[in-house]
């Protein structure tokens, strides 16, 4: 059948293995990727099908492994790079930055690179430093990248398709903490444009959006404010960069209120662009200042006091009640 009801991970896991199948120049990379199957286990049984050629265990070396994937891009491969947590893409920061963003406009457009790079990111797991972090902002500055994030298995399976199948690199941001998170996935449906915001809950009085691991507890926290008689649409931003204002600014010209939510900090977020570009957009439709729940301005901390740090549902609903007062 074509629809099946499968972890994020999973879903991932099935990406990966069509890709493979499809095209002989998609090839993945990464620490641990092959034999052991990722830390996660998102990439099993991949290199035991396809073989150590195509499905390659790295050095721990981020930087050797970006390099190394452009390089091949340049040769006309595909290559799929996994870095094995967010907090370890910084070594290859410069790689991405410096050479990966900016090869295309370098070379006047005769050059393309098709590297997408997968990031688990986001808290909520019990980890150690750097393996909770939510850098997405400082890719999404960086014009030359695509930064997405998928929030359910259905998604997470084409968003995918879609970033091996593009022309351009593509930061590719999973939320580790709904890997294990089921939902149906039809490997025949027609996917949604990759950069197109999606309304998954839609509503009158307020709008809140939100991304990857942050959407489930926006919707949480919709159902909750609707027994109060707050209805409240949510819409899943799917893209950080580039980013679809056109449906947020129809969802906030119908409710007049909006609230960002991203697990990064508040301080220079994607929700600090989302909110001042909206402002300029819908000055007139404003009700109320748009406002902003994130997390703060911080190194992450240990394990024991993550749920402090993590927006939840009661600091979402905070932000909901205090929009609606104006």
């Amino acid at each position: 059948m074509a629809v099946q009801k499968l972890p994020l991970a999973k879903a991932i896991n099935e990406s990966l293995r069509k890709a493979l199948e499809t095209d002989p120049k998609v090839l993945l990379m990464g620490e641990d990727i092959g034999k052991l199957g990722g830390v996660f286990r998102v990439t099993d049984g991949l290199q035991k099908d396809f073989g150590e050629d195509r499905v390659i265990d790295t050095p721990l070396a981020e930087s050797g492994i970006v390099g190394t994937a452009i390089g091949l891009a340049l040769r006309g491969y595909r290559p799929v790079v996994e870095i094995q947590f967010d907090g370890f893409v910084f070594p290859a920061y410069d790689q991405i930055v410096t050479q990966l963003a900016k090869m295309h406009a370098r070379s006047l457009g005769t050059v393309k690179l098709p590297v997408v790079i997968r990031i688990p990111y986001g808290g909520g797991i019990g980890a150690v430093e750097h393996h909770s972090e939510s850098p997405e902002a400082l890719f999404a500055h960086v014009a030359g990248l695509k930064v997405i994030s998928p929030s359910n298995s259905q998604d997470a399976y084409w968003m995918l398709q879609q970033a091996i199948q593009s022309d351009d690199p593509v930061i590719y941001f999973e939320p580790k903490r709904r890997y294990w998170d089921k939902s149906d996935v039809d490997t025949e449906a027609i996917p949604a444009p990759v950069h197109a915001a999606r309304t998954v809950r839609p509503g009158s009085d307020l709008t809140l959006v939100a991304y990857g691991p942050m959407v489930k507890v926006c919707l949480e926290a919709a159902a909750a404010a609707e027994e109060e008689g707050k209805s409240i649409e949510v819409l899943d931003l799917r893209s950080m960069s580039p980013i679809d204002f056109d449906s947020i600014q129809a969802s906030v010209e119908k409710t007049g209120r909006l609230v960002v939510v991203h697990e990064a900090p508040v301080f220079y977020g994607s929700g600090a662009e989302i909110a001042a570009r909206i402002t300029e957009r819908c000055f007139y439709h404003l009700e109320a200042p748009v406002l902003r729940v994130g997390g703060f301005h911080a190194p992450y901390p240990p394990a024991r006091l993550e749920e402090e740090y993590l927006p939840g549902l009661d600091r979402v609903l905070d932000a909901v009640d205090r929009s609606l007062a104006y």
